[in-house]
């Protein structure tokens, strides 16, 4: 006799999901910070605030995914490396502000649950979060059969970081005379990609798997480089220098991601032959016949970073040797002026 209909008949395998869980949760506990209360696998997680250590606490919140750099991941079968990336999209805009991240949340969504998928994207995640010293807390795996393609997911991550009130970096100590430097990215990061897949793979048809000359490595490794998590970097240039402003470059490119954080009667002078562009971004250009003006708005063109300082050139000097000493490449790339009316907050000057 046949027993009654099971969720497992409906494509949900609620017991590969429990093992799922079990898998991954020494990677988890591996990034707790000693703030952590409690283990994995409640309904909440608890993560205890040292307020001692502050005077006003103030706790900033980002969340973000990865696009359709997910569809890279895909043709790869290579999932050991996106959810770097997604660590660094939400963690990278918290920074900026001059908020130490603390912990961070995932949701992983797909249509039947692939364990080595799953497990290897959670595992970047894992990586991410070392990296960016921050307590993977737990998140949510979602098996939700008939929603996305065999083989698909989608990703999205949620992260909590603290800052003192007065240490709080948003651009408006931003003035005249002020130096602009940026500090060089791993390649495309997670922005672009539909223009950048569209050019590539649809236009022009080319495979991931061989390598090409000009870049030097397959397409499809060159594409799946994670996202550069700056937290180490950043924090450590605001313990030693004064910063009036910084700027992830994501979507919107340098110009866009700029003008967010400078006071409207300013612009910044941005000189684009002052730093050395990675060959994907001129690859991408020519390839795709792809306008400067393009390029510019829709990708970071080799700079993940933008920081603004006084203009003070021992500050200068001393900031682009400590960022050689961290294992970054800087460079001085601009200044800022007043605004002058009708212009646009970010002039970008071959």
């Amino acid at each position: 006799m046949k027993s009654g209909t099971t969720y497992k008949d409906s494509g949900v395998d609620i017991g590969k999901g429990d093992e799922f869980i079990e898998s991954i949760k020494p990677g988890l506990r591996s990034t707790f910070r000693r703030e952590v209360i409690g283990d994995v696998g409640g309904f909440g997680s608890f993560f205890s605030l040292h307020r001692d250590q502050f005077k006003e606490p103030v706790l900033v919140s980002s969340t973000d995914g990865v696009g359709t750099k997910l569809k890279i991941a895909f043709m790869m079968n290579k999932h050991d490396t996106i959810g770097i990336d997604l660590v660094a999209m939400c963690v990278n805009d918290i920074v900026v502000q001059g908020a130490e991240p603390l912990f961070f949340l995932d949701y992983l969504s797909t249509g039947k649950l692939e364990p080595k998928m799953a497990k290897d994207t959670i595992e970047g995640i894992v990586k991410g979060c070392r990296e960016a010293n921050c307590s993977l807390l737990g998140g949510e795996t979602a098996e939700m059969p008939g929603f996305y393609q065999e083989g698909e997911y989608d990703l999205a991550g949620f992260t909590v970081g603290i800052v003192e009130r007065e240490k709080i970096i948003d651009g408006s100590a931003i003035v005249p005379g002020d130096k602009v430097i940026g500090i060089a990215s791993s390649g495309l990061h997670s922005n672009g990609f539909s223009l950048a897949r569209k050019v590539l793979l649809e236009d022009l048809h080319l495979p991931l798997h061989e390598n090409i000359p000009e870049i030097k490595k397959t397409l499809g490794e060159e594409l799946l480089i994670p996202t550069k998590i700056y937290i180490k970097t950043i924090l450590n240039l605001i313990k030693n220098f004064s910063i009036h402003g910084i700027a992830h470059i994501t979507g919107g490119g340098i110009a866009g991601n700029t003008a967010r954080i400078l006071p409207q009667k300013y612009q910044a002078i941005i000189k684009t032959g002052c730093w050395e562009i990675p060959s994907i971004f001129t690859y991408i250009q020519k390839k795709g016949e792809v306008t400067k003006q393009e390029m510019f708005r829709t990708f970071n063109n080799g700079l993940g970073m933008i920081i603004v300082i006084p203009d003070d050139n021992d500050d200068v000097k001393n900031i682009l040797n400590q960022l050689k000493e961290m294992g970054e490449v800087g460079y001085l790339i601009g200044e800022i002026k007043p605004r002058e009316k009708g212009k646009d907050p970010v002039t970008m000057l071959s």
